[in-house]
């Protein structure tokens, strides 16, 4: 058996389970409870120094407190509750599995709008970095994708690095992400940077954002809302593409996660896209 075997059996074992067992055991409890207001957990998660892409700590956290009693009401064993309760509290990114969902609906309702500048989305595959802009349809526009700068687990270094990848960009198109920066000074600790960096990169953000949220607040902003719409025409104006606060991934498949960083989003995208504007009239 080759190495790739090896690394892929227990990632596809994985997602059996999760299908067959950990979504429809959520499921019941969900039901059980009458619904979740996701919206609600990510504003308060903001408020308690989260983020909600590269830190969770305490969006999972509010998951797992508003679920736990619908699980013990339903038909789950012990152990079976028990699993589920293991599975997200060993993972303190576990709420970005409902996070992105949220942000792609909220970013979706402006897909299509006419004449709108306004970011509708923003995904990775390794390769290139692609954004869809409201004004323009389901289009892509794509540039090279980038390399994260921060700082790698034991044992690793930009050597093993992917180049930027993934689909939780969506963050950042949503009004949080690397939008909320300020709410989550610890995370920079964690990036590589310094407290000051946090609210320097929400500022900036604010500059090439069309609004502030009304629900996702940032304490240290006296309340403010987090910077959301990034417009294009503002990015190609000063220059200024959105940060990304991202995992770094290990380039070799079944390796997973190596380090955590920062990055923009290249610049090169948003010109095209506002080229694509000008075409239009």
């Amino acid at each position: 058996m080759t190495g790739v075997q090896t690394c892929a059996l227990p990632i596809f074992a994985r997602l059996r389970w999760l299908e067959t067992f950990l979504a429809p055991a959520l499921a019941k409890a969900i039901r059980l409870a009458g619904g979740i207001n996701v919206k609600a957990l990510i504003a308060q998660a903001l408020q308690m120094g989260d983020e909600l892409h590269n830190r969770n700590v305490a969006g999972t956290s509010l998951f797992l407190r508003t679920i736990f009693p619908s699980l013990l009401d339903s038909d789950l064993s012990k152990q079976q509750v028990r699993e589920v309760v293991d599975f997200i509290s060993s993972n303190n990114h576990f709420f970005l599995n409902l996070s992105m969902p949220t942000g792609k609906l909220a970013a979706d309702t402006i897909l299509g709008l006419p004449d709108c500048t306004l970011m509708a989305a923003m995904a990775r595959n390794g390769v290139e970095l692609g954004i869809r802009v409201a004004g323009l349809g389901e289009r892509w526009f794509t540039a090279p994708a980038g390399q994260p700068q921060g700082l790698y687990f034991g044992g690793y270094s930009a050597a093993d690095a992917n180049r930027d990848l993934g689909d939780s960009t969506i963050c950042e198109t949503a009004g949080f992400g690397g939008a909320a920066m300020a709410c989550a000074p610890a995370i920079v600790k964690f990036t590589g940077g310094q407290a000051s960096q946090a609210t320097a990169i929400t500022r900036e953000m604010y500059e090439i954002s069309y609004a502030r949220h009304r629900d996702y607040q940032i304490p240290a902003f006296d309340f403010s809302g987090t910077p959301v719409g990034v417009d294009i025409r503002k990015v190609v104006e000063r220059s200024s593409p959105p940060f990304i606060n991202t995992g770094i991934a290990h380039k070799q498949a079944g390796i997973g996660q190596v380090g955590a960083g920062l990055l923009r989003a290249p610049l090169a995208a948003f010109q095209e896209a506002l080229r694509a504007f000008g075409e239009l009239g």
